[in-house]
């Protein structure tokens, strides 16, 4: 699986990450929908130590198709809700 870390990289991640990822993922939604600005901000940095410890960082001349897109490490809650709310 190719995770993408807006303005980072894409990274290269196990099998066996994938459902601690879907996991951290869900709980940064629930934050997200809920307006727990806290726990939307560990969630989000919880998702991203997990990408960036469990997987491989591809080098920037490598471009592969996501199959993840993620928040950059600065987004706040109401970023987060504006950026879905214009995709929804």
């Amino acid at each position: 699986m190719i995770a993408r870390i807006l303005h980072e990289g894409q990274y290269e991640l196990p099998a066996t990450a994938l459902a601690n990822l879907r996991k951290l993922d869900d709980e940064l939604m629930e934050r997200l929908t809920a307006g727990d600005g806290q726990g939307f901000t560990e969630r989000r940095d919880a998702l991203l130590a997990l990408v960036r410890s469990e997987g491989r960082m591809l080098p920037d001349e490598v471009l592969r198709e996501s199959d993840l897109v993620l928040p950059p490490a600065d987004i706040t809650l109401e970023e987060a809700r504006a950026l879905f709310t214009q995709h929804a």
